[in-house]
């Protein structure tokens, strides 16, 4: 049975960089705003490995009024984990934990292949594709909690 923990910025590395930046630098896994007080990171552990990871930032974004907005930012699961459920427990972890912050609102930039993956969980598309250098396209997703 899986275990959520908070952790260390510097811990959502481990996940990150192999999943989201591989091939290149490590600092290219530290975000803006990382190291925040209202910023949380949660780990997804079996058996003491850490195996997922996921930030939640308290960040408004202009395309929505609610000024008490969260965004995710660093969402991985290790390869041999994906499509197993535990991406999806991240998430729904995140989404509690912002109801927690008396917030409904949650949104994030969506790789272009994972927009499936969050379409499944009731998250929307809002505005157009937009391009991070050296990462790809995204879209803005989201979702009242």
């Amino acid at each position: 049975m899986p275990d959520i923990r908070e952790i260390h910025s510097n811990a959502t590395f481990l996940v990150r960089h192999p999943v989201l930046r591989a091939g290149k630098p490590i600092e290219t896994c530290q975000f803006d705003g990382d190291n925040l007080p209202s910023t949380k990171h949660f780990g997804i552990f079996i058996d003491d490995d850490l195996i997922g990871v996921i930030s939640v930032y308290k960040n408004n974004h202009f395309f929505f009024k609610n000024s008490n907005a969260f965004q995710i930012r660093g969402m991985a699961v290790l390869k041999d984990y994906q499509k197993k459920g535990f991406g999806k427990i991240l998430v729904k972890y995140c989404e509690k934990h912002v109801v927690e912050q008396n917030s409904s609102l949650l949104w994030f930039n969506a790789r272009k292949n994972a927009v499936g993956f969050y379409e499944k969980l009731e998250y929307k598309i809002i505005g157009d594709a937009f391009e991070i250098e050296d990462v790809g396209t995204h879209y803005v997703m989201f979702k009242n909690v």
